[in-house]
């Protein structure tokens, strides 16, 4: 029986290869993420998600399918979805002095969003989309931008709950991202180690304050690679102080933690040393995540996958790692708990139609 399967990898193209189903049945995988260079069109993934799904039926499908510049699925009857600015900018229209509808129009419209977003994923067999984005709107943050919400903390928690909402009424759980917030520091974790220099007094009282107020609405949390020298040199993902201490026990929160992806340059070096994947992967589950990401390593012959993996299980053997069944049982609940509509289904459905009409 497996005890906890923490793994979340991806593959290479639009079918499953011979080494993607030896991977897929290594029972350290839990998950895959798919991305735009695993589409065709609509037929082709849903035989893949299929497919997936008889290698192991409790293998967690993801993909990063937020709406505006993420969005990884955007052909063949695919909804074209704004970005999230989009919502904060309607709830800002509220005619003057708060005379308007505009704020209450915004949370009906981001439910819209969640819904359609959700259940034309599911008909399709993808379980969990990584959104909705948590950061703030600082204006400094290239890589999140118009991916925010909003600047004003309340702002963002309110309409990040209600495209929570329309995802849990398509059937689909959540994810919140990145904790404890990367919208404060200009550099791009993909290709550097952003640093934010902020107090955590700071943090806790504007990037942090979503994951306060939705601390029994988020299924799952993902944390920046991003490091806070005020509070732990380690990047978050990899700070006990900051998944354990304050995101677990000082805020509430119960559900699933993922890494974001090892392979970022953001990940790769942890105390000024350069790290392997499968020496990554240790220091996150150590320090509170569940499941960890290796993205974009399948290429090729996937060397780097296959390390990680036979790393992971030595690292197990000699006890640098310990199972977690209560991670495992958060993995599980991520899973769907209702079969999805099929496509064809899904739109002649009255409540997905009036979903499309009032997306902004």
């Amino acid at each position: 029986m497996i005890e906890h399967a923490p793994v979340v990898l991806d593959i290479a193209g639009s079918a499953l290869s011979a080494d993607d189903r030896r991977r897929l049945r290594h029972p350290l995988v839990g998950g895959l993420i798919l991305f735009a260079r695993n589409w065709v069109d609509r037929r082709r993934l849903v035989e893949l998600t299929a497919e997936i799904k008889e290698q192991r039926p409790d293998l967690l499908i993801c993909v990063d399918h937020e709406g505006g510049r993420v969005q990884r699925f955007r052909t063949d009857g695919f909804t074209t979805l704004p970005p999230m600015r989009a919502l904060g900018e309607l709830w800002m229209n509220d005619g003057r002095r708060g005379a308007g509808s505009g704020a209450l129009t915004a949370t009906d419209a981001a439910t819209a969003v969640g819904y359609v977003l959700g259940s034309e994923l599911r008909a399709c067999g993808v379980d969990l989309s990584y959104t909705p984005v948590l950061d703030l709107d600082h204006g400094a943050s290239s890589v999140i931008g118009d991916r925010a919400f909003h600047r004003d903390p309340r702002v963002v928690s309110l309409l990040a709950k209600s495209v929570m909402h329309g995802l849990l009424q398509a059937g689909m759980a959540n994810c919140g991202k990145h904790f404890p917030g990367h919208g404060h520091v200009a550099a791009d974790s993909h290709v550097d180690i952003p640093v934010d220099r902020r107090s955590l007094k700071a943090i806790l009282a504007d990037d942090a304050r979503p994951y306060e107020w939705l601390s029994t609405s988020l299924a799952s949390v993902m944390p920046a690679h991003v490091v806070y020298p005020q509070v732990d040199r380690r990047p978050a993902g990899y700070s006990p102080r900051w998944l354990k201490e304050i995101l677990r026990l000082q805020l509430g929160f119960t559900g699933a933690v993922f890494s974001d992806d090892l392979s970022m340059e953001g990940a790769r070096r942890i105390d000024g040393a350069s790290v392997t994947y499968a020496e990554a992967a240790v220091e996150a589950l150590n320090a509170g995540c569940d499941m960890v990401l290796l993205c974009n390593q399948s290429t090729g012959d996937g060397s780097a996958v296959d390390a990680l993996l036979a790393g992971l299980d030595e690292t197990l053997r000699l006890g640098q790692w310990q199972p977690d069944p209560d991670s495992e049982a958060r993995r599980l609940a991520l899973l769907p708990q209702s079969a999805p509509l099929a496509w064809d289904e899904l739109m002649h459905q009255p409540a997905y139609q009036h979903a499309l009409e009032r997306l902004p």
